[in-house]
C-alpha cells in the first residue's frame, strides 16, 4: 500500500554557505543536494539508487523540463503541491555520485519572499523530499520501494537527507541603494 513519505528530522546546525545569487531574471537562485541514494536517512529510510535514479529521471522531464517541479515552504500533509503555498521552482536537477543535486529559483510568492528572508538572514535553508510510495522494513532500515513517485521537494527547516541545505548560486544583480536614487534624482533635477 502506498502511503506519504515526507523526510524530516530533528534540527541539526550546518553553515550556510552564501556564495551571492540571483538569476538574470532577478530571482534568487540556490542549489544544493535535494536527496542521497543508498544512505539511511534521519526517518531510518533508505532511496535505492535504481529506484531513485528512475524516479527523479521521470520528474526531470515531466515536472523540471515542463517548469512544474514546485515545492512548498514545508511540509504539507498533501500528496499535491498547493499553489498558494509555492515558494520554489527546482528548475535543474543532476547526480553527483549518489546525491541528487539540484538548482531551484525562489519565487515572488508570499511563501518565497519568507524563504529569500531566511536566506538572506544567513538561516541554514534545507530542502526535503515529499513522495508516494511503499517501504519494506529491513531491520532498522526502511527501504523505499520501486513504486516511487515523487511530489516536491519541499525547503524545510530539518531535512532528513545529511547535509541537504541550499545555497545561493550566482551573482547578486545589485539593486539601486537609497543614496544611488537619490544622486539619480538629484542628476534628473540638475537636468530639469
Amino acid at each position: 500500500m502506498k502511503e506519504l513519505l515526507i523526510d524530516t528530522i530533528s534540527p541539526l546546525i550546518f553553515p550556510l554557505m552564501i556564495l551571492e545569487g540571483k538569476g538574470g531574471n532577478g530571482r534568487m537562485r540556490l542549489k544544493g543536494k535535494l536527496q542521497e541514494a543508498e544512505v539511511k536517512n534521519g526517518n531510518n529510510r533508505v532511496y535505492p539508487r535504481e529506484t531513485l535514479e528512475k524516479e527523479v529521471n521521470r520528474y526531470l522531464s515531466e515536472n523540471v523540463k515542463q517548469r512544474t517541479a514546485m515545492g512548498e515552504l514545508d511540509h504539507p500533509n498533501s500528496e499535491i503541491v498547493n499553489l498558494a503555498n509555492v515558494s520554489h521552482l527546482i528548475t535543474n536537477i543532476w547526480w553527483e555520485g549518489n546525491a541528487v543535486m539540484g538548482e531551484l529559483e525562489l519565487l515572488n510568492t508570499p511563501s518565497g519572499k519568507i524563504a529569500q528572508e531566511i536566506v538572506m538572514s544567513g538561516i541554514p535553508l534545507g530542502i526535503s523530499s515529499r513522495a508516494m510510495g511503499s517501504v519494506q522494513q529491513l531491520g532498522e532500515t526502511v527501504e523505499v520501494q520501486d513504486d516511487l513517485s515523487l511530489v516536491a521537494w519541499d525547503l524545510v527547516s530539518n531535512p532528513s537527507t545529511p547535509r541537504a541545505y541550499m545555497k545561493l548560486s550566482e551573482g547578486l544583480i545589485s539593486q539601486p541603494s537609497y543614496n544611488q536614487y537619490n544622486r539619480i534624482n538629484e542628476f534628473r533635477a540638475d537636468i530639469i
